[in-house]
């Protein structure tokens, strides 16, 4: 977990914000947001809110009181009290890519198993900088359907010793991730152990089958990252501002449900806002309008002092290329000028989120670790102005051999993990590699370190027996 002590980067007026704030007020009220849930719909017409069919208009000043009850700040623990977080203030978690159907290695790109859902994960544990695995680092579609969710969840407390991601695929299935979480765990009610991801199906509506998970996930008290789903031209209106409005009254509309649920449950504010190629209608990623998108929702989200979700490595690239790294940048750049709390796939995203990429996991690594560094506060003291050097090496020498060089030099700079500062003779002796080709050597070496992190016997066998009772009730 990162402390981040930098200034905000805040790009929004007064006057822009007080206009924003009318726009996602008349969208609330004037046109209304569909929830596909009967359970979130009474809840919302109990409240007093206006209900047609599954669309409900809502008062905005109710909107803020229910926002209102959400903490501004909050804990989730890991089975290792050393790793777990704190979301929200100056605090940034970090977690892996999420969700993708394929998996890019070296120069293949196939479907995605559960082998590589496990070295995903253990990735995850050995490097630091990583807070989590994250939930669905790769869907592994070699586990059967209805039951892998189990697989998955079995995998990040096991592999890991780090928070998680809970399944949202259904009500169940996030019924099941609780359950597992209080094997592992205790009681996860008074303390916060998992977050999941609520998606809405932008434009302006939450869909059911989320919804379900909402219910279950928000009456634990386990947070939720209420987040609107927005590609420019495509989920929304051709205009960041049109698009931070609707991201507004979406990300609202969903946090007020889970206060209905259970007043006082953790929520994340949630963005995920790109645009699409106008000429294509594929999704971009890593764009100025995605980095312009985030440094606005960063001031927005602290505006209604709620911890807030965006950022990470993104790209559309297919490979593991300068544009995956130019593009990654353009969006973890921002995410550090803006202070995102909880950043999804931090390392590993590739082709617009289909694939999940082993050499792009390690120059995403690459990426948050010098952007840590370059956001740790400088201490300027007496002794950090090395006037003893000066005195020592005089005019026109060279600090090289200095008693202050000397004793510093281990540590004086950033050591990288991938980068190559070689020169030519040297580089081509060592197989004259490129980023790529050394992000792999690394990412294999790596796994070939791992520890798994022990586990009581006890717990791992109740984890176990769960998995291969519920498999059986799901019918695989």
């Amino acid at each position: 977990m990162f402390l981040n002590q930098m200034p905000r980067y805040e790009i929004l007026s007064a006057d822009a914000m007080a206009t924003l704030d009318r726009g996602w007020r008349r969208i609330v009220s004037e046109i209304g947001v569909e929830f596909m849930s009967p359970r979130a719909l009474e809840l919302f017409r109990r409240a007093g809110m206006k209900v047609e069919e599954n669309n409900v208009f809502f008062d905005p000043e109710f909107v803020l009181e229910q926002v209102a009850k959400a903490p501004r700040e909050f804990d989730v623990r890991a089975r290792n009290p050393a790793n777990s977080v704190h979301i929200g203030g100056d605090h940034m978690a970090f977690g892996a890519v999420y969700g993708s159907p394929f998996v890019r290695e070296g120069g293949v790109r196939r479907e995605a198993t559960l082998d590589d859902f496990h070295r995903f994960c253990k990735l995850s544990q050995v490097f630091g900088e990583m807070d989590s695995a994250g939930g669905v680092v790769c869907e592994p579609g070699d586990a059967p359907l209805d039951s892998r969710h189990l697989d998955m969840v079995y995998a990040l407390q096991t592999l890991t010793d780090k928070i998680y991601m809970g399944n949202v695929v259904s009500g169940p299935n996030a019924a099941d991730t609780i359950a597992m979480t209080r094997i592992l765990l205790g009681d996860i009610e008074a303390a916060p152990a998992t977050i999941s991801l609520i998606n809405c199906n932008s434009p302006l509506r939450w869909d059911d089958r989320m919804l379900d998970a909402q219910f279950e996930y928000s009456a634990a008290n386990q947070p939720v990252v209420l987040t609107p789903f927005l590609l420019m031209g495509a989920m929304s209106p051709v205009s960041v501002p049109a698009t931070l409005v609707q991201q507004i009254a979406e990300a609202l509309t969903g946090i007020a449900l889970s206060q209905l649920i259970r007043p006082g449950c953790p929520v994340i504010f949630g963005s995920f806002l790109s645009n699409i190629d106008m000429q294509s209608g594929s999704p971009c990623f890593g764009t100025p309008e995605s980095a312009v998108g985030l440094l606005c929702t960063g001031q927005i989200a602290r505006r209604f002092g709620l911890p807030w979700r965006s950022g990470g490595a993104l790209t559309s690239s297919q490979t593991a290329d300068a544009q995956a790294g130019y593009e990654a940048l353009m969006t973890m750049l921002p995410t550090f000028l803006a202070g995102a709390n909880w950043v999804m796939h931090a390392a590993g995203w590739l082709e617009g989120g289909l694939v999940s990429g082993f050499e792009k996991f390690v120059v995403d690594v690459e990426i948050l670790r010098m952007l840590q560094h370059e956001f740790t506060p400088l201490e300027i003291t007496e002794e950090s102005l090395a006037f003893d050097a000066h005195a020592e090496v005089g005019h026109g020498g060279h600090f090289l051999g200095a008693a202050h060089t000397m004793e510093r030099f281990r540590t004086c700079f950033y050591r990288p993990l991938l980068s190559s500062s070689d020169n030519y003779e040297r580089w081509m002796r060592r197989g004259a590699q490129d980023a790529a080709a050394r992000a792999g050597e690394i990412y294999r070496a790596k796994l070939q370190e791992y520890e798994q992190p022990p586990l009581d016997d006890a717990v791992r066998e109740e984890l176990r027996e769960y998995v291969t009772r519920r498999r059986r009730e799901l019918g695989d």
